[in-house]
């Protein structure tokens, strides 16, 4: 009985501080999930209050929390907008599959942490913060604008390459040899492409079977269906994130939408407790010895982000201005990138990818707002300083002859009369 209220005063504890600590970001217009990773840290071990009673059921939250948010992002997209994504935006997806990971990869090599590890600092500085992303680009009111679906893409693109990149690493961190990593990945390749064949060619059917007029009962339903899909595909060795996010897909229309306002508020607990919960093993004294390689890292793929955003962008026709803000759209890190440096912490793989991890998903998650609304006014800024000399050029042949600058009635008659007009 004694455990039972600590438990019960702990959890409530937890959830009261972040309900305090969501509304403080959001009146800041920040999001929340560094300081959820930071509460974490404050309750895990070698923090100020570490926890006892409500660990194990924290432990449990942390795994709905990953299926959730994995089953409100594939709830965002129809089949049909990935099948067309895939197939007009892949080279845009590849540009940025190798410059944003290959710098995670070389990181750990350079760490000396070995291969495995270094395919898992690849996806967490690979996939950017869908969620981080989509709150952006609503409060800075750019929905609308035309690099908006080349932001979008990415991310449809980043998403879907975690169906193939996480049973890979689930294989890896379980020490399978090469046949059962192949085994592994072939289930999940074939268990992904069913779901997508099924879900273009009968989601009405599927999302008028799972479909109810009482919200009880279609809550009911889509949460049970996507924690039955996501226990079998964890139990064949498919990372349950990805059969969540197939289950997400596979709805569409009405039913995609009663069911995304109903699990919202689900999705935002369990979010919550789930980035708590990757805190709560990460000793805060493990931090600071690589805080500079974190740093590093950050500044490089910001960069590369960029550059990726930049290009994307451009290759669809977007002006100069929408190619540098879709480029600071997409450096924040977040959900995606933890959810990956949990699954190495788990495993014990490397003692310091998960500070490494949390250290720079701090950074980026900071970052990340800052430099979708200031990139284009900075780097539009840099280019017009670059430019003064150029108008100048016509007239340089006229300095050879004087020393002094001609009157600023002849610069003006020279310049409306340079060419035709």
């Amino acid at each position: 009985m004694h455990s039972t209220a600590v438990f019960l005063i702990e959890f409530g504890a937890i959830l009261l501080g972040l309900g305090l600590l969501g509304r403080f970001a959001g009146r800041l217009r920040f999001s929340p999930i560094p300081l959820y990773l930071l509460a974490g840290l404050a309750f895990g071990e070698g923090g100020l209050l570490p926890l006892g009673a409500s660990e194990e059921f924290v432990a449990i939250g942390a795994e709905i929390g990953v299926i959730l948010l994995l089953l409100m992002l594939g709830l965002e997209y129809t089949a049909s907008d990935l099948v067309s994504n895939l197939k007009t935006q892949y080279p845009a997806g590849l540009v940025d599959a190798t410059l944003n990971a290959l710098p995670g990869a070389l990181m750990a090599l350079l760490l000396g942490w070995g291969p495995v590890a270094a395919v898992v600092l690849a996806g967490v500085t690979w996939v950017s913060s869908s969620g981080v992303i989509a709150k952006v680009l609503g409060d800075l009111g750019r929905l609308g604008n035309r690099e908006t679906p080349v932001v979008l893409s990415i991310l449809v693109l980043e998403d879907l390459s975690m169906a193939v990149y996480l049973p890979i690493v689930t294989a890896l961190l379980a020490g399978s040899g090469l046949a059962a990593g192949s085994v592994t990945l072939a289930i999940a390749l074939g268990v992904a492409g069913l779901v997508l064949l099924l879900a273009v060619r009968f989601g009405r059917h599927i999302s008028r079977f799972v479909s109810s007029d009482d919200p009880e009962k279609l809550l009911l339903v889509v949460l049970g269906l996507t924690l039955l899909v996501a226990g079998v595909a964890q139990q064949l060795q498919v990372s349950a994130a990805v059969g969540a996010f197939l289950v997400g897909i596979a709805l569409s229309g009405e039913v995609a939408e009663g069911a995304h306002h109903l699990l919202a508020p689900l999705r935002d607990l369990f979010a919550a407790v789930f980035f708590v919960f990757f805190g709560l093993h990460t000793d805060p004294a493990d931090i600071p010895p690589v805080l500079l390689p974190a740093l590093a890292l950050a500044a490089v793929t910001t960069l590369t982000k960029i550059a990726t955003g930049y290009w994307a962008a451009g290759r669809a026709g977007v002006s100069v201005k929408g190619r540098w803000r879709a480029g600071g759209t997409l450096v924040a890190r977040g959900e995606f990138s933890i959810v990956i440096a949990g699954l190495a912490v788990t495993a014990g793989t490397e003692d310091s990818l998960g500070p490494l991890a949390t250290a720079y998903v701090l950074i980026l998650v900071i970052m990340g707002p800052l430099t979708a609304r200031w990139t284009e006014p900075l780097a539009l800024r840099l280019i017009r300083a670059r430019q003064p000399e150029e108008p100048a050029e016509p007239t340089r042949q006229d300095t050879a002859k004087a020393s002094v600058p001609a009157p600023r009635g002849a610069v003006e008659h020279r310049q409306d009369t340079a060419g035709p007009s």
